[in-house]
């Protein structure tokens, strides 16, 4: 049964939300006036498509006792009362408790695994695959740190990427993604098994965690690229050291005080990650479903080059469309994920 009153209570601030942004609101309130009313927007149209069903079941079964009308009430309640059942169900999907990150950029954080360099590859392909995915939702993605093996495969990737919604659609990423293939280094044709590790953490605010100067240590030097060539003479690359947990954050860009900023960023998120860990922990202990939260030792997937094939070992998800999902066509692997993660939520809220 879906309560009525907190669907009064939506729509009201819907409404307020709207009518306040409509009346031209100070500078200071646009920003956050705006986030709630993108966030309650689609919650709102599913209520209101779930209340016009209903009233116009309503008033088809009202003209049940008129003869004249009774045909053509028939005719039209079965259709009807598909629709409503498909609408609560939307709706009571756009109820679900969200994420408060889901809304968040996300630092994508991506390192080889076992395997040497041919995992140092294969860590570069998944970054050219999730910076074609931003490419196609029309997010941005900014490389903070990126260290390149000697074939040109990655030893680490750091990159911030902002966008509509971002972390909800790249948080299920995070874990071992796992390849099978003759790498471009085997010269007899075998398959091997490697692996690199992907961390999708949520931008925190500093408002979210506050950093005291007296906790961090920051270093300046060159920036350097792939084989230690210098790609500047000045020393504008920044390295932060938290000294309470060891975290170390390095922002090679051109410009130091950029560096400071995009490794602030990242130490934050890193922190942010780290207590929401915690708390999830805490409230997930009992729970068998750990999908989306981001434990980085799972193996979540693998990449069958020879057959064509991924799967995701999480939902039992196998697609043969390899070439696909490598040029960046995430969207049904991560549509699943979030499909299954929502069948969890109800299945909880009606035990």
């Amino acid at each position: 049964m879906i309560p009525t009153e907190r669907l009064d209570q939506i729509t009201a601030r819907f409404e307020y939300l709207e009518a306040r942004l409509n009346a031209g609101p100070d500078a200071s309130e646009i920003a956050g006036l705006t986030r709630e009313y993108a966030e309650l927007k689609p919650v709102a149209e599913r209520i209101a498509d779930w209340r016009r069903l209903s009233d116009q079941i309503a008033e088809a079964e009202a003209m049940l006792p008129d003869p004249e009308m009774r045909e053509l009430a028939q005719a039209e309640l079965p259709e009807l009362q598909v629709a409503l059942a498909r609408a609560e169900d939307e709706l009571q999907i756009a109820l679900l408790p969200r994420d408060a990150a889901d809304a968040r950029p996300a630092i994508l954080e991506i390192r080889p695994g076992t395997g040497g360099e041919e995992a140092a590859l294969f860590a570069g392909d998944l970054e050219a695959m999730y910076r074609r995915y931003a490419e196609a939702r029309g997010w941005t993605m900014e490389v903070v740190e990126r260290q390149e093996s000697d074939l040109g495969g990655v030893r680490e990737l750091v990159a911030r990427i902002e966008g509509e919604n971002v972390f909800a659609r790249l948080k299920f990423e995070s874990g071992v993604h796992r390849v099978q293939r003759v790498p471009a280094t085997e010269s007899g044709g075998r398959i091997h098994t490697s692996a690199a590790t992907v961390a999708v953490l949520p931008e925190a605010e500093a408002v979210d965690i506050e950093i005291p100067a007296t906790d961090i240590r920051i270093d300046t030097m060159r920036a350097s690229g792939a084989g230690g060539q210098h790609v500047n003479t000045t020393d504008s690359a920044v390295r932060i050291t938290h000294l309470p947990t060891g975290i170390v954050v390095t922002s090679s860009e051109k410009s130091q005080h950029r560096n400071r900023e995009i490794a602030m960023n990242v130490l934050r998120a890193r922190l942010y990650d780290a207590e929401r860990a915690a708390r999830d922990a805490e409230r997930s202990a009992d729970r068998k479903s750990q999908v989306g939260t981001g434990d980085r030792s799972e193996r979540i997937r693998t990449y069958n080059f020879p057959q064509g094939r991924m799967t995701d070992h999480r939902i039992n998800l196998t697609l043969y469309s390899l070439g696909a999902v490598m040029q960046g066509d995430l969207d049904e692997v991560i549509d699943a994920l979030t499909a299954d993660l929502q069948a969890a939520q109800l299945a909880e809220m009606g035990a």
